[in-house]
């Protein structure tokens, strides 16, 4: 609908653009009459549901699906799949399969699931397509060659009688299914057939031969089906019982996937050659529309044709007139030319779907792939083609698909590390500070890449190795795009056990997307519970110096100015902070009176060291917008963020949440750019 709606803005139902979108939709109505009826005898169905679910779903996916351009109907992809539901099921559980499918697909459409189909990999697509190619191509042996029916459920076991029986090859049969496949291929390059389709040469040819001679042995829809009904289908409502219901979710289900990726594909495909936008979304509700509708009226699964959709726009197409065009079309062919279609010989349409095979296939993209792709994608390629020749289409995609997401993890995991950073890589802040090497137990790593569960041993493994003379980690997350929790608990559990260490551990340039990851992993309330504990010891241990662990001096949120965090004693601390330390601490009764001797056990940093620590963790940002406007820092060490305000009136300092509440260790609020 909305691209009925779009086409209509566009002013693409103007008079103007009629004649081309209703020659366009004869045309395309012409070339779907073959191959609807191929298609149909292909899945097991008879030759007029071919017809009817071209008519019902080709109109339908042109009034409420996503693309201007998109003509759908019954396809080749769908044979391997359709012919094993009909062989297991008969018709009327194809038909409620199709029902079902349908119903799915509107699902996927309203829940805004058009765009995960281009997760599956090129190698998946490429591989299963070519293995329908090769399915379509053996099935059709039997209706080419004139032979006798055989046995089998597999594709193997048929394969194997079909060798057996090839010297039962009917003559006439071959001969005339030679002479369909040339007119296919070779048709339009005679001059007065230069427009005329290939499938409907060699379709009308082959059956003004047959009905002209009648060929002995020559098996026609006449003799295979007794005809084909004239007149439109009634309705039929399938038998929706609950048990066959349940058997049939997996099939539908796959029905409704690869319905979804061809005619997603053949939408984007549209889009290329016609300057269009589609809407995926739609383009699913669209399809599933049609594919419930459908089976109501004798036919069966539909999608997107990619060889109609790109003829439609060839031909002149603009809106989706040309789709109900095509309907119309199709309407007229079954009331007036049914009588006529006795005739046609099958093997013209195995002739023709030995076309439509060798187009599926895709020879030369799948010999590129497996010649010039890496390993694993010609592996995955390879994998995915026999499972969907010699097991089942869904094993293969889920195989395919699991194989291919199993890799990217384990190259992403190959591609994450930790880096220690140097005095070369940190050359501005410390030329900045008049200063030409890290000081002694100061250490900076920068971890690249996501934290998720496939590279938690890398990362430990760069981040346990710190000198056992360390004091200072510092850990940049810039180059981490995201995290997972199990990432986040392995750094957690990484920061606790270099806090055991005593040293102390800050993290910085951290995305609010892997800042708010910290928050909502719950690790905040574990620092706490810590901070708590070590709140004595630390103030004991002479506050002023390095904070071993994570928290500020006496465990609270604010952190000292960095020229008074290296001071030997409470009595060289400013007032203010002095008697903000010692409240904090008295109120835990861990501060000793001033006649005990302290315990300064630890070393302290130097100015200059804590200067630097102080420039590595925080870095002002330009002033942008109120979303990237620059922090400062107060004198007491807490992050500022300054808002722009209107011309006239004073700007206003706002302060950022205390960094205590994000992670198990101190993160700077404001990314740092290296």
């Amino acid at each position: 609908m909305i691209a009925l709606l779009e086409a209509r803005k566009a002013g693409l139902f103007v008079r103007d653009q009629w004649l081309p979108n209703i020659v366009a939709g004869v045309i395309v109505g012409v070339v779907a009459v073959p191959l609807s009826m191929a298609f149909a005898i292909a899945s097991g169905a008879r030759p007029e549901q071919g017809l009817y679910t071209a008519i019902v779903g080709g109109g339908l996916v042109s009034l409420f699906g996503g693309s201007r351009l998109q003509i759908a109907g019954p396809t080749g992809a769908f044979i391997a799949i359709l012919a094993g539901i009909t062989a297991k099921y008969g018709i009327d559980g194809l038909q409620v399969a199709t029902l079902m499918a349908g119903a799915m697909l509107m699902l996927m459409g309203l829940g805004k699931l058009g765009g995960v189909i281009k997760f599956i990999p090129a190698p998946v697509i490429v591989g299963f397509t070519a293995g329908i190619a090769v399915i379509i191509f053996v099935g059709q042996w039997r209706d080419f060659l004139g032979l006798p029916k055989v046995a089998g459920e597999h594709f193997h076991e048929k394969l194997l009688h079909l060798i057996e029986v090839m010297p039962q090859a009917h003559a006439w049969t071959v001969g005339l299914a030679l002479l369909s496949l040339l007119l296919v291929l070779y048709g339009q390059r005679l001059k007065p057939l230069a427009r005329v389709p290939g499938p409907l040469i060699a379709m009308v040819v082959a059956t003004v031969i047959q009905a002209t001679l009648h060929l002995p042995g020559v098996a026609t829809i006449g003799s295979a089906f007794g005809g084909i009904p004239v007149g439109l289908p009634a309705f039929h409502l399938p038998d929706l019982r609950l048990s066959q219901m349940i058997e049939l979710i997996g099939p539908a289900f796959t029905i409704a996937m690869l319905g979804a990726i061809e005619s997603l594909l053949s939408a984007v495909v549209a889009d290329s050659m016609a300057g269009t936008r589609h809407d995926s979304n739609q383009e699913l509700i669209g399809q599933g529309i049609a594919n419930v509708v459908s089976p109501l009226f004798g036919g069966f699964a539909a999608t997107g044709a990619l060889a109609r959709t790109a003829t439609n726009i060839r031909n002149g197409a603009t809106s989706p007139l040309a789709g109900v065009t095509h309907s119309v079309m199709l309407i007229a062919v079954l009331v007036a030319l049914a009588p006529l279609a006795s005739n046609i010989p099958l093997a013209a349409l195995a002739a023709i779907l030995f076309v439509v095979a060798w187009n599926m296939s895709e020879l030369r993209h799948f010999t590129h792939i497996a010649r010039r792709a890496p390993k694993a994608d010609r592996a995955i390629l390879i994998i995915t083609f026999l499972l969907t020749v010699f097991a089942d289409l869904v094993v293969a995609v889920n195989v395919g698909v699991i194989l291919a997401i199993l890799h990217f993890l384990s190259r992403m995991a190959d591609v994450v590390g930790t880096q220690p950073l140097d005095a070369a890589a940190l050359k501005n802040e410390l030329d900045e500070h008049g200063m030409s090497a890290l000081p002694d137990g100061v250490l900076v790593y920068a971890i690249e890449g996501p934290l998720f569960f496939g590279a938690v041993d890398r990362i430990e493994e760069g981040l346990l190795q710190a000198r056992d003379d360390a004091q200072v980690v510092i850990v940049r997350l810039g180059r981490v795009p995201f995290a997972d929790i199990t990432g986040l608990q392995a750094l957690e559990k990484i920061i606790v056990k270099l806090q055991q260490r005593k040293v102390r551990v800050m993290l910085c340039e951290a995305t609010p997307r892997v800042l708010a990851k910290l928050r909502n992993a719950g690790v905040a309330r574990a620092r706490r519970t810590q901070l708590r504990a070590d709140a004595g010891r630390l103030a004991r241990d002479r506050v002023g110096c390095a904070r071993n662990g994570a928290a500020g001096p006496g465990g609270g949120r604010r952190e000292l100015h960095p020229n008074q965090r290296q001071v030997p004693a409470d009595r060289d601390l400013s007032p203010g902070c002095r008697t903000a330390v010692a409240s904090r601490a008295w109120r835990r009764g861990s501060i000793p009176d001033r006649g005990q001797e302290g315990t300064n056990t630890q070393p302290c940093i130097s100015r200059r060291a804590e200067r630097l620590i102080n420039a590595l963790v925080t870095v002002q940002l330009p002033s942008r917008s109120t979303a990237t406007a620059p922090t400062i820092s107060r004198p007491d060490g807490c992050p500022m963020r300054i808002f722009p305000s209107p011309p006239g009136r004073p700007r206003r300092l706002t302060r950022l949440p205390g960094i205590a509440e994000a992670a198990a260790s101190e993160i700077a609020p404001v990314p740092v750019i290296a």
